[in-house]
């Protein structure tokens, strides 16, 4: 359905230079990948790896958010990669019949290169490809995961309960209406709530409640079908924004090139307490609801 251009990286002396391919916890530590930077990483490296066999695996700290199996890389290697997807924020590769779960965590990033440069220091894991290809995982305060998973795959506890992806086309103002009837909780947390919806991290539901006109501490029970509506098509428009333009890079974020995202260049509300509203004029409010930063426009959003 969507279609970008991808890059990988071969590494050359004494500069790096790029070859085209086709294809597309704590809160007081700042933004964390989210939908929008899974999605282009994902349309980033699938054309290189589907298809593809690994030769070799490389594990240089296992000490993620769980340990990664030592013995992850013998079950690995020799293996071709089926399919690569996203649920939610996790990448699966899919290796017939197991799965290669990936999380980036807070700080995880997932790149392509040919001819790898050296090691950095938070470089954890190498993948090598038959094609010459190197994915390397990089995450600097390890919270990320790399998780072996059995048959069948969205039985983990991980998948096993997430609600269904915001641009299935079963999730849908009537889906909204009928799963928030009971819930008082403030549709802003609601719409971070995986059980509800998945991938709708703090920076896109502040921005996707702006474009809705919905104050974020309304009540989910209290929102009307109609306004439902309006708030999952602004979802998805964000969402589909924030994927042109390769994510919000805010702290450590790159792409599988290497690259930053730029949608936080159009932040309506994120990170702009004080500031005007860029529709109204008037200073876009900050409050914290559970521990994350809420911003929005107090004329705008009702």
């Amino acid at each position: 359905m969507w279609v970008i251009l991808g890059y990988i990286h071969r590494s050359t002396k004494p500069a790096q230079r790029s070859l085209p391919v086709a294809g597309p916890p704590n809160p007081a530590l700042g933004p964390m990948p989210e939908l929008p930077e899974v999605e282009t990483t994902l349309r980033g490296i699938a054309p290189l790896v589907v298809g593809r066999r690994v030769t070799v695996m490389h594990i240089y700290d296992r000490r993620l958010r769980w340990s990664v199996p030592r013995w992850l890389p013998a079950r690995v290697a020799g293996r071709t990669v089926d399919a690569v997807h996203r649920r939610s924020k996790y990448l699966l590769f899919r290796f017939s019949p197991d799965t290669l779960l990936v999380h980036f965590g807070m700080t995880g990033s997932l790149r392509a290169f040919i001819d790898p440069p050296q090691r950095r220091r938070h470089d954890h894991v190498d993948i090598v490809l038959d094609s010459g290809v190197t994915l390397r995982y990089h995450d600097p305060r390890r919270f990320g995961a790399m998780l072996w998973l059995p048959p069948p795959a969205e039985a983990h506890a991980l998948l096993a309960r997430l609600g269904p992806e915001p641009f299935d086309p079963g999730c849908d103002a009537d889906y909204l209406w009928r799963a928030t009837r009971r819930r008082t909780t403030a549709i802003k947390l609601a719409l971070m709530d995986n059980h509800l919806v998945v991938g709708i991290g703090n920076i896109y539901a502040n921005e996707s409640l702006f474009r809705a006109g919905i104050r974020p501490t309304t009540p989910a029970n209290r929102l009307s079908r109609p306004r439902l509506a309006r708030l999952i098509g602004e979802v998805r428009a964000t969402l589909s924004d924030a994927i042109a333009k390769g994510g919000s890079t805010l702290r450590d974020y790159v792409d599988s090139r290497g690259e930053p995202g730029y949608f936080q260049l159009d932040y309506s509300v994120y990170g702009r307490r004080g500031l005007p509203c860029r529709s109204c004029g008037v200073a876009i409010r900050q409050i914290r609801q559970a521990g994350r930063a809420t911003c929005y426009c107090p004329r705008c959003q009702r």
